[in-house]
């Protein structure tokens, strides 16, 4: 890697860790070019010698709310053999982190920078390769997927490949999977859910194993 790219990466950082520290002190709604400009020690438009724009800057920041989910899923998955039983602790892992903090998984998996989601999360892990020291090599795939469709259906190609379910059903399982998801982090978002966020992942974990279980092929 040439000087050039360090320093870029550098600066990138600087600028991520910035609006970082704003949305965990005031919110993500009050990060502006200027705050983090001043507390990177930067001109404001230097900034946009690295981002797009202020979104794209946010964007990168809130990736670092995704490292907790990350840095936590090898507890979930290590030592569990069955990839049935390991993509439902995926989705147990994914579900609790994502809805205790709704805001910020809906603006990187379902905003208009998420369908770019692969080229933003190869270039963060640049940036912080530290934060995929612990991953197993198995979940790689899935996680430097380009969307969330793209990373369940890597997590449903293993279950496909142990003869678990059909090749030809995991764009349906897929599907069905993500839509109710996204329905109920929708729900919390608009504080529209009646009952404790725990209870949340339960119901969610239970409609994954239905569908799972209508697909499911008996071995």
């Amino acid at each position: 890697m040439d000087k050039k790219e360090i320093q870029r990466r550098r600066m990138m950082s600087y600028f991520i860790d910035a609006a970082k520290q704003i949305m965990d002190a005031e919110g993500l709604e009050f990060v502006s070019a200027r705050k983090v400009a001043d507390i990177a020690g930067y001109n404001s438009a230097t900034i946009y010698n690295y981002f797009d724009n202020l979104d794209h800057l946010i964007f990168f920041a809130s990736m670092k709310y995704v490292k907790e989910y990350v840095m936590d899923l090898p507890k979930y998955t290590k030592g569990v053999p069955n990839p049935v039983e390991k993509y439902l602790k995926i989705w147990e892992c994914f579900c609790i982190h994502s809805f205790h903090n709704p805001k910020i998984y809906q603006l990187i998996f379902f905003n208009k920078f998420s369908t770019s989601l692969n080229d933003v999360v190869k270039q963060y892990y640049q940036i912080f390769p530290e934060e995929l020291d612990e991953q197993e090599e198995e979940l790689m795939p899935m996680l430097l997927e380009k969307n969330i469709y793209a990373r369940d259906y890597a997590a449903l190609q293993a279950c496909a490949k142990q003869g678990f379910i059909q090749k030809e059903h995991i764009y349906e399982i897929n599907e069905i999977n993500l839509l109710m998801y996204q329905g109920m982090l929708q729900i919390i978002l608009t504080q529209q859910l009646d009952y404790p966020l725990e209870e949340a992942v339960t119901r969610m974990l239970k409609y994954i194993k239905q569908v799972m279980k209508s697909y499911y092929l008996a071995k």
